[in-house]
């Protein structure tokens, strides 16, 4: 046998290659013994070093073989497994090639040796038996049937390493059977294709082997059947199928066969509609699993298994998958690497800690490779021998074994440290309360449960026993899964006594109850708050503190997640949160129903998170209502930008489309529950430009107003279009200027005071914003107009009930109304002779601006515009309790009233009452 030294001699090898040879080599034997066996692969080496090893390259090295029988087909693919193996350890341990490069090309490998050995095999089985057929109906012919094989794990995720097992679940669509003149069921057909299809890929001949097959992940593991349907496979995931498949399935690809079908069946079964935090015990609890395994079998040397390793890094991405995925399909990637970018995209892991983990990832996988280029063994476990030892330490470029070991401990304690911290349970109390655990088991009776909970200071012991009681006893408790009412039981003593802590402790109590009711149907909820008590405390205080807040969560409780992150969305950025929903929308593009939910759970968390911490930290009103304000903004721009693309029409890439916004929303001043008043303008001279733009605003207005699942984005008023409900949906701006200079009656010239542009086209918003200055600066009998809109005000006041020695805070005289139609007085009648009052600075700030300009007396003015800022604090309080109407006693209004009624009449040299 020739040496190495002479075969490159003999090659004329370069002393460049020989030296990348002769490196290649020292740490792996094997490729050793490859070369000096095989001269040819030896000269394709010297050739092809250089350049990775391409699919199409697989093929034609299969292409030169003679196939013609199961032998040959068998040593067909060996042969390129050898080639393949020869030029990525030359290339790998060079640093030719990178971690992706050797996790893909073998995965291509693998994938290729699968698809060559169905064709060649399923040729020959067919000559026998015939092709096998799906049963034929009235409706539907039969029609071919064929092997799909799924490749699991690494394979599926194209991270493959070389000496690998790969994990297959074989299927075929229906059952049928061949038409051969040998018939057999598909059934048959299939087991026997599968049979010899894993004796030629796993087969260990004098050729060697190309890989190890390993079917256990197959439903029902090594006791189910070799091929099933994939009504079969269905059956089984939706009946049987455990957490660990889950995680298994997370990197299921089809790598031959039909590949849609089975994405279908399976997507639902690995991710869940709902958040699943139930995962995160499941993932521990499989962990703990693997870490007994570990050490029952001493595998603390493997950097697979052991401490800190591949497995931990792998299920600190997939639990974010598989409790996210549902809701956020950009998480359903395969690649671990490309899972912890997004994590850190999406804030879910800090980037700091993704790249480190990413880091670890790309270092334990290439030592990994290493380990198994030594001998081509399938191992993940340091060695013990000196002579392996100094190869695998020249390999990753380590001085000495002990300078290796250094690193591979800094990477296990990294790695270990983020994974107890993703899945060790958070801190609950240090020591939980035994009586309210025996409490809530219903180990006291309600004497001694009333003594307790008088004990922690509930307003009334009695009610919270008897409100305890009816939840613990009910139908929806008593029927919940064992995992569920184990988990409401870890739950349930610390809800008694966080409710106890607030001075409505019974009114805490009874709303929490109300979520409790809603949330325990859906056991993954149960799991959050027994995961994140810390996050238990906040909706206790939250539900607590507003009733709003409380019925808000109830009815939403996928909301619950937000809670999890402490990132202020008072400092929300915008623009990134907008850049998030759209491309969202792109993942979810041909779905409608799942876009519109998706807008509306994004919708209600960003609110929910606002109210949150306005409750909490009490946002300034003013920020407060700009932030709502440049929400609505985003949704309705986000919506716009979706639904484009699909009108009916369409004749360009960006519409020439504005959408204008009204009142509260217009001013910048929208309440948690406020409606949008919208206006939608065009300019686009195209012959059908009205319909396709009416077509584009009916779809944006059903977008955002429709009721679906998960509820509504906003309730939509187009009443301040151009002639009203009878007006035309959209307006030309052309016609829009004629309409509000020519036609409009003052309440639209009042409303158009506090109208801004908001989305769309921004050529077409400026044109907007010239007409609007039009408007405002228009000559004007002042007379005609005060008595138009105290004409207006009068009108409003009787369409409005009053009650007795109760003051409406927004409808009442003296109240918030007067305030805003004080400020379009004196913006529609001064703005011509004071340009600054064409800027929209919304009510307080332009009634300060008129005191400063010296429209209004300076102190009455400047009193008016604090007044108006109370009245819309107190309203947007009671909107926090719960209060539909913001009714308050008219006696302690007085001072108010007095400073509205009094700017009133000085401007309108009227009296309130009249």
């Amino acid at each position: 046998m020739q040496t190495l030294d002479s075969i490159l001699t003999e090659n004329r090898a370069t002393s460049s290659v020989a030296g990348y040879m002769q490196h290649a080599v020292s740490c792996s034997p094997f490729l050793g013994r490859l070369l000096t066996q095989d001269n040819v692969l030896m000269a394709d080496l010297l050739e092809n070093y250089h350049q990775a090893y391409q699919f199409d390259d697989m093929k034609r090295t299969l292409l030169m073989q003679n196939i013609f029988d199961e032998p040959s087909l068998k040593r067909a693919l060996r042969v390129l497994r050898r080639h393949v193996l020869a030029r990525l350890i030359l290339r790998d341990l060079n640093g030719l090639a990178d971690l992706a490069e050797v996790m893909t090309t073998t995965s291509l490998l693998a994938e290729l040796s699968v698809q060559a050995a169905i064709e060649f095999l399923s040729i020959r089985l067919t000559e026998e038996h015939g092709q096998p057929m799906s049963v034929a109906s009235t409706r539907h012919p039969a029609k071919p049937q064929h092997l799909i094989v799924v490749g699991m794990g690494k394979l599926g995720g194209y991270e493959l390493n070389v000496s690998s097992d790969i994990d297959l679940i074989f299927a075929y669509e229906e059952d049928g059977e061949t038409n051969g003149k040998k018939p057999i069921s598909n059934q048959e057909y299939f087991t026997k294709l599968a049979k010899k299809l894993i004796a030629a890929i796993d087969e260990v001949t004098e050729d060697g082997f190309v890989f190890r097959v390993d079917m256990r992940l197959r439903p029902f593991g090594s006791e189910g059947s070799l091929v099933s349907s994939l009504d079969a496979l269905e059956n089984y995931y939706q009946i049987h199928g455990r957490e660990w498949e889950r995680y298994a399935w997370i990197k299921g690809r089809v790598i031959a066969g039909d590949d849609q079908n089975v994405s279908l069946l399976l997507k639902p079964f690995v991710y869940r509609k709902y958040l699943d935090f139930g995962t995160l015990a499941s993932m521990r609890d499989l962990k703990a699993q693997i870490q007994r395994d570990v050490n029952r079998r001493d595998l603390h040397d493997n950097i697979k298994l052991g401490r800190g390793g591949i497995r931990e890094i792998e299920f600190i991405a997939q639990v974010f998958q598989l409790m996210r995925g549902g809701q956020d399909p950009s998480l359903q990637v395969r690649p671990t690497m490309e899972v912890l970018d997004l994590l850190a995209e999406k804030s879910l892991i800090q980037p700091k800690y993704a790249e480190g983990l990413k880091a670890s990832y790309v270092f334990f996988r290439n030592l990994e490779h290493r380990l198994q280029y030594y001998n081509d063994a399938q191992t993940h476990d340091l060695p013990h021998i000196e002579e392996h030892r100094t190869a695998i330490s020249k390999a990753m470029k380590a001085d000495t074994w002990e300078d290796l070991m250094v690193t591979i401990e800094s990477h296990r304690n990294f790695v270990s440290q983020q994974f107890d911290t993703i899945f060790a349970y958070e801190q609950s109390p240090k020591k939980q309360n035994s009586q309210l655990v025996n409490l809530w088991a219903g180990g006291l009776n309600q004497t001694q449960m009333i003594v307790e909970l008088e004990a922690l200071d509930y307003e009334n012991a009695t009610e919270a026993t008897r409100q305890i009681e009816i939840l613990r006893t009910g139908q929806r408790v008593q029927r919940l899964p064992d995992m569920s009412r184990q988990r409401l039981d870890l739950v349930m003593p610390i809800v008694i006594e966080l409710c106890a802590k607030h001075y409505n402790s019974n009114t805490t109590l009874s709303r929490m109850i109300v979520l409790i009711e809603t949330i325990c149907r859906r056991a993954s909820y149960l799991a959050f708050f027994a995961e994140y008590p810390n996050v238990l405390e906040r909706v206790v205080n939250l539900v607590s503190a507003s009733p709003w807040l409380a019925q808000y969560l109830t009815q939403h409780p996928i909301l619950l997640d937000g809670l999890s992150d402490v990132t202020s969305y008072a400092d929300m950025d915008v623009n990134e949160y907008e850049a998030q929903l759209l491309k969202k929308m792109q993942i979810l593009e041909g779905d409608t129903e799942r876009q519109m939910n998706s807008l509306r759970e994004f919708h209600q968390t960003r609110l929910f998170a606002l109210a949150s911490e306005d409750v909490i930290q009490h946002i300034p009103l003013p920020k407060l209502a700009g932030l709502l304000s440049d929400l609505a903004d985003m949704m309705v721009n986000v919506v716009m930008k979706t639904i484009w693309p699909t009108v009916k029409g369409r004749h360009i890439e960006t519409p020439k489309f504005a959408i204008i916004a009204y009142g509260k929303h217009g001013s910048r001043e929208l309440g948690y529950s406020s409606d949008l008043d919208l206006v939608f303008l065009y300019d686009d001279d195209h012959p059908e430009a009205r319909d396709i733009y009416s077509r584009l605003g009916t779809r944006l207005i059903a977008w955002l107003n429709t009721m679906t699942s998960s509820g509504i984005l906003y309730e939509i008023d187009m009443q301040l279009r151009p002639d009203g409900g009878s007006g035309l949906l959209v307006s030309s701006v052309e016609g829009f200027e004629q309409y509000q200079l020519e036609k409009a009656w003052t309440w639209e010239h009042q409303a158009i005071t506090r109208a801004r542009f908001v989305a769309g086209d921004s050529l077409v918003g400026h044109a907007f914003e010239n007409v609007r200055t039009k408007v405002l600066t228009m000559p004007r009998d002042l007379g005609k107009l005060r008595i138009d809109i105290t004409d207006m005000r009068k009108r409003m006041k009787r369409a409005h009930r009053y009650v007795e020695g109760q003051f409406d805070l927004k409808h009442s005289l003296g109240g918030m109304i007067d305030v805003e139609f004080i400020v379009q007085y004196l913006v529609l009648a001064h703005t011509r002779n004071n340009p600054k009052l064409i800027e929209n600075r919304g009510n307080i700030q332009t009634l300060r601006l008129c005191a400063v300009l010296g429209l209004i007396p300076p102190e009455l003015g400047q009193l008016a515009a604090d007044v108006y800022h109370q009245l819309r604090r107190k309203q947007h309080a009671m909107r926090l309790q719960g209060y539909a109407e913001a009714w308050v006693p008219e006696s302690t209004m007085q001072a108010e009233i007095t400073v509205v009624r009094s700017l009133w009449r000085h401007v309108f040299y009227e009296a309130t009452e009249n």
